[in-house]
């Protein structure tokens, strides 16, 4: 049965739900489509604020806030003291999410191009003329095969709504992330069999062996970290002792208490001579490990693995010593560590530790996560980046005719190398449901802006659990700012497009609800019938009331179901030793930026302005390296530095010279360089995914993001680097006036 119009205008109008939040204010409806205090009437501007609950989610990391709106505008974001994984604690990107919702250059309502791709020439159409406009381009399809949707990860029912839509137009869906975290998943499967990130209890641990994961700035939950590091520190009857060891001077190497330097790719033999010297001297629980597995470590002697590694000997020792006698020791492996072909043998090695002091599923150790409640709502897995190397290739060919793209820039994400830049125009037809105009959503045939995070409903289900059962619950705490537009313009949710679009196809997802209020509440429904949980539906007199309860709370959780850490533990594998894309004098190590993350939030102006916790600065592209080869070769700090792959690609930053930068090592920060993106990012910085070589995981096709060598000329031009503070006009030095400098994790001294 065709789609009615009004029908059509009842299923886009699920958002307008938000209005029933507003009820206890006491401001009409109406009201609150004048924004502005100023022209609001003298009695409605009350001076009272309210505060509601929801959810910010960033890819695998996930946070309960809650949102502080007076006269329906949010002010200011503030952590969710009850959300589980954040206790009260939020990341400046969540606290972003007031300029997101109020930036000055977000759509405002469905486009479609008229210029050539590229352009930035659209002209706003209606959403009636957009989703009919979509429901065509499948209609036009040669064969459903040949339409792929791209999204960013996913979860909870907006996930499940995507599943079904996919399955029942016979599409195909795959997962995107810049810095992808293939190799950690795998190796959690492998080492673990577990199909999530299990929560790691850095709270309770007495020592942290880290290797490679910025665990204090940027990977995986570091707001969650960050709560348990305090824990760590100061909250114990001692104080826990961290031990990093990575290529790059990270923020978490600068806390630690001893950095050790590591040549880049080498993480996991250290690893597995830790294991060896344990093993040698039966402090090591084998019970987990077969004969064979031991075997293994007969050649990763100390002496053989320094000499790959730069480790000294002794370090290795001293670093055995202290991670088998500690009480509650734990290992961790991301980011650099798994950045090189030989990723994933690095993390298996490194997470085996964690095996040989026996911790999982201990107070200080590895929790694991169970699966959630309610089926079909857990996370997306992403795809490797040797798998969107094929489906560029299927661009090439021709054989992709219709490409959706949310919240995945694939046009920024991808090296140059990829090729996606050159053969997009291949495909007849690209939509994104981006709200600003990025690098991907400047080149789409057909836009249809989504809601920000604070204008829509949504269900979470973090792949990087507490280590039980969790489900955030996401509730718009204002009106969607462009609903004045009228209900034909404006913004709407991805899930509610969906639903619509299938509508109109006369497909149906069999979803229990014509709207994705319904969805929800149908979950939330399921969670009530439960009749356990911290919000248990047993004490509420009616659905209705749980359901409140549920909102006012930011989700729902169960402390008392967790996981029974059962697992059948994968054998340990030889490490390769690495190779590197080019013959360049420098590793080149791009890391996630602080502010920016993977350059999804370089749009706003309060991320360009985040000092890094490092450098101080901001709003640019600098590059680190070692003061002394910067002398060396005459570059001192704001000198415009030419990076160059093999390949040819180059970019350019702002030289900073430091003295904790490694020699042979150029550290480059991730999120700048969009060719689109808005007034803030358009045309700012370098964008040093661009330049990286196509080397891969030999294993599981994840994108050896660390191991590209590059070469680097000065230009002769000098700007000054942004940063917080001028620059300190000498290195400090010491009572008898030698330079400092530290080298694989010992301090050198020399005039």
């Amino acid at each position: 049965m065709p789609l009615t119009r009004r029908q059509f205008l009842t299923l886009m109008g699920g958002s307008a739900g938000a209005a029933v939040l507003f009820q206890a204010c006491g401001i009409p409806e109406k009201e609150l489509l004048i924004d502005s205090s100023v022209e609001m009437p003298e009695d409605l501007v009350t001076g009272l604020d309210n505060w509601y609950a929801t959810t910010f989610k960033d890819g695998i990391s996930s946070q309960g806030i809650v949102v502080r709106v007076m006269e329906g505008r949010a002010k200011k974001v503030e952590g969710n003291t009850d959300h589980p994984l954040n206790r009260g604690g939020h990341s400046s990107q969540a606290e972003s999410m007031l300029q997101a919702l109020y930036h000055p250059d977000r759509i405002s309502s469905p486009l479609v191009r008229t210029g050539s791709r590229g352009s930035g020439e659209f002209r706003e159409i209606s959403w009636e003329d957009a989703i009919a406009r979509l429901a065509a381009s499948f209609d036009n399809l040669s064969d459903s095969k040949k339409a792929l949707i791209v999204t960013d990860i996913v979860n909870g029912n907006e996930k499940l709504i995507l599943d079904k839509f996919v399955s029942a137009n016979q599409i195909r869906q795959m997962t995107f992330e810049p810095v992808e975290h293939t190799n950690l998943l795998n190796a959690m499967n492998h080492v673990f069999a577990q199909k999530s990130i299990p929560d790691f209890d850095v709270d309770n641990a007495s020592l942290i062996l880290s290797f490679g994961c910025d665990f204090l700035d940027t990977w995986v939950s570091p707001t969650r970290y960050l709560r348990g590091y305090g824990q760590f520190r100061q909250g114990n009857d001692h104080r826990g002792k961290l031990i990093h060891i990575e290529s790059r001077f990270s923020t978490t190497a600068a806390n630690a208490d001893e950095w050790i330097y590591v040549n880049p790719g080498t993480e996991g033999m250290v690893a597995m001579s830790i294991m060896h010297e344990m093993a040698l001297h039966g402090e090591m629980d084998t019970s987990k490990f077969s004969a064979g597995d031991l075997s293994k470590l007969d050649k990763y002697t100390p002496e053989f693995v320094s000499s790959l590694s730069g480790v000294s000997v002794d370090t290795i020792k001293h670093i055995t010593e202290e991670f088998s006698h500690s009480d509650h020791s734990i290992a961790l492996g991301g980011d650099s560590a798994s950045a090189n072909t030989n990723g994933l043998q690095n993390l298996i090695a490194i997470y085996s530790l964690n095996l040989a002091v026996n911790n999982v599923g201990k107070s200080g150790g590895i929790i694991f996560n169970p699966d959630p409640p309610i089926t079909g709502l857990s996370s997306s897995k992403p795809n490797s980046s040797q798998e969107f190397i094929e489906i560029v290739d299927e661009i090439k060919s021709g054989d992709i005719e219709l490409l959706l793209l949310k919240d995945a820039d694939l046009y920024y994400g991808l090296p140059d190398s990829a090729g996606f830049k050159n053969d997009f125009a291949n495909v007849p037809m690209i939509v994104s449901f981006g709200n600003m105009m990025d690098d991907s959503t400047s080149i789409a045939d057909l836009v249809l802006p989504q809601n920000t995070l604070l204008e829509d409903w949504g269900t979470d289900v973090p792949l990087a659990g507490p280590g039980y059962q969790t489900i955030g619950f996401q509730q718009p705490v204002v009106r969607p700012f462009f609903e004045s537009r009228g209900q034909n313009l404006g913004t709407k949710g991805f899930a509610e497009v969906l639903m619509t679009t299938s509508q109109v196809m006369g497909v149906d997802l069999q979803l229990g609800g014509e709207t994705y209020v319904d969805v929800l509440k149908n979950t939330a429904k399921e969670l009530y019938d439960l009749n356990r949980g911290d919000i248990n539906g047993a004490k509420y007199s009616s659905f209705t009331s749980f359901w409140n309860a549920l909102l006012a709370r930011g989700g729902w959780w169960d402390h008392n179901y967790k996981s029974d850490n059962s697992f059948k533990f994968g054998q340990l594998v030889d490490i390769d030793e690495p190779t590197f894309n080019g013959n360049g004098r420098f590793n080149l190590i791009p890391f996630v930026s602080s502010a920016f993350y993977d350059g999804r939030y370089a749009f706003i102006p309060w991320m360009q302005a985040l000092p890094d916790p490092l450098s101080t600065a901001a709003w640019q592209t600098w590059v680190e390296m070692n003061y002394r080869e910067a002398e060396a070769m005459n570059i001192s700090e704001g000198d415009v530095i030419e990076i160059r792959a093999s390949n040819g690609s180059m970019i350019k930053a702002l030289a900073w010279p430091n003295p904790a930068t490694p020699p042979g090592i150029l550290g480059v920060p991730i999120g700048q360089g969009h060719r689109d993106g808005g007034r803030y990012s358009a045309g700012r910085g370098s964008n040093v995914l661009s330049i990286l070589g196509l080397n891969f995981d030999s294993q599981t096709g994840a994108l050896a993001w660390g191991s590209t060598k590059v070469n680097i000329t000065v230009s002769g031009e000098n700007i000054r680097l942004p940063k917080l503070e001028n620059s300190v006009p000498d290195f400090p030095r010491d009572e008898h006036n030698h330079v400092v400098e530290i080298t694989n994790g010992k301090s050198d001294k020399s005039h």
